[in-house]
């Protein structure tokens, strides 16, 4: 089949590269020129894991083709996906901008049948407005398909080529139709396609998001329940996380989460619910908890320094939003490096795909280190931010060498805290009572 995936970010190329490997041609338009030339010429503009292999091999077998010409782009596509950005605005609402300003495009442009996908996570009630703006210059019948990923950033590849559901929204059986043709490489082991409406395929994705994010937040206000009463967090997680009604998954306590989906569709669902006059209690403090979480561990840095960390050095392990990907978008870690400067202390940091785009956020008003180990020298203090792999077993001798204080405060209680008192540590963590040294 032929296909055409517009724009080229985390989703569009996720998205063109697994259709690509499955045999189909593949045609993916992004605006940006310099983009297009990179990728066209084999050089990926993300970093997902396996995808790169696969970006390769679809470009050499000539079945995933790039260009800046939506014209081009879906001249003989069958399906044509909508991978735009869909950004917050101030209110919290979606910015559509993007998809809508397509679909006039594309109303201009099509001249035989075509199913249009939104890809993109929108609102409900956009493939209606996508309907809208290509029908107002278009008189070629087309169909518009509510098609929301699942990709979790990290395993975004298995995600695509091996989906645990696929959710469809579309009235027209035609559509139907091709879209079953399409995904069913992708399902071959049973798992299902969900067919519904293009309202509900909407609030699906909203609604899988925001209860994540809300297990999250749930965990994380446990957790400071837990401080105050003495009590282990990952015990409590083990004890209701083996209730199957509950699962295990999405249970461990943090500083929050962050990245380009839950903050953004959260606060989506929200508006949404708020501009029909619903106000959604459970997930205002959703967000709420969240945004103080991000800060949980400032309390105990500044007390451990009686208070005053002004002229303090500080190395922060961890800048991603979640490990195996470079994706600093809300961040927690963003959120300490700024309140430890503005309290005047520095800040050392290292991430092992993330540091480009830190540099290009915040410049030289902090330090960054080539290695894990040297981003400790001269520190007052370890902040573990990420919980990336290459951090669960450090080499502690170096740690001890490499500080001032043998002190860390662990945002994603990667160690146990009788191993750091063995080790002479003071450690704090999530939800634990402190190893104080």
């Amino acid at each position: 089949m032929k296909i055409t995936v517009v724009g080229t970010g985390y989703v569009g190329l996720v998205t063109g590269t697994c259709f690509a490997e499955t045999g189909n041609e593949v045609t993916c338009v992004d605006i940006d020129a310099n983009k297009v030339k990179k990728l066209s010429s084999g050089q990926i503009t993300i970093y997902e894991p396996g995808l790169e292999k696969l970006f390769e091999r679809n470009l050499k077998e000539e079945r995933l083709f790039f260009t800046t010409s939506l014209e081009d782009g879906i001249r003989d596509a069958e399906v044509i996906f909508l991978a735009l950005p869909t950004p917050p605005g101030a209110d919290g609402s979606a910015d559509l901008s993007f998809v809508l300003n397509v679909a006039d495009q594309l109303g201009k442009l099509l001249t035989s049948y075509k199913v249009i996908v939104d890809k993109s996570t929108v609102p409900v009630g956009t493939a209606e407005k996508v309907q809208a703006a290509i029908a107002k210059n278009c008189s070629t019948p087309f169909d518009v398909v509510s098609n929301p990923e699942f990709l979790r950033e990290g395993v975004a590849v298995d995600d695509f080529m091996k989906p645990d559901r696929v959710v469809i929204g579309t009235n027209s059986e035609r559509a139907r139709k091709i879209m079953g043709e399409l995904y069913g490489p992708f399902v071959r082991q049973g798992n299902p396609v969900i067919f519904m409406d293009e309202k509900s395929a909407e609030l699906t994705k909203y609604a899988a998001n925001s209860f994540l994010a809300t297990k999250i937040s749930f965990m994380n206000e446990i957790a400071v329940l837990c401080e105050k009463l003495g009590a282990d967090v990952d015990m409590v997680r083990r004890g209701i996380g083996s209730d199957d009604r509950i699962g295990k998954r999405f249970l461990f306590p943090g500083i929050g989460y962050g990245g380009s989906c839950f903050p953004k569709d959260v606060q989506a669902l929200v508006k949404s619910s708020e501009d029909v006059q619903y106000d959604f209690k459970i997930l205002n403090a959703v967000m709420d908890v969240n945004e103080k979480q991000k800060l949980f561990l400032l309390p105990k840095i500044k007390a451990y320094f009686k208070g005053d960390i002004r002229g303090k050095h500080f190395a922060l392990w961890g800048l991603a939003f979640k490990p195996n990907t470079d994706d600093i978008r809300e961040a927690p870690a963003l959120y300490i490096i700024d309140a430890l400067l503005a309290a005047g202390a520095t800040v050392t940091v290292f991430d092992p795909e993330a540091m480009e785009n830190v540099k290009q956020l915040l410049g030289d008003k902090i330090n960054y280190a080539e290695h894990q180990y040297t981003c400790l020298e001269n520190a007052d203090a370890l902040i573990i931010a990420t919980e990336w792999s290459v951090f669960r077993t450090p080499d502690f001798h170096k740690i001890s060498a490499a500080l001032k204080n043998n002190a860390i405060f662990d945002g994603r209680n990667l160690f146990e805290g009788s191993r750091m008192r063995e080790l002479g540590y003071h450690y704090e963590s999530v939800g634990r009572t402190a190893v104080i040294s």
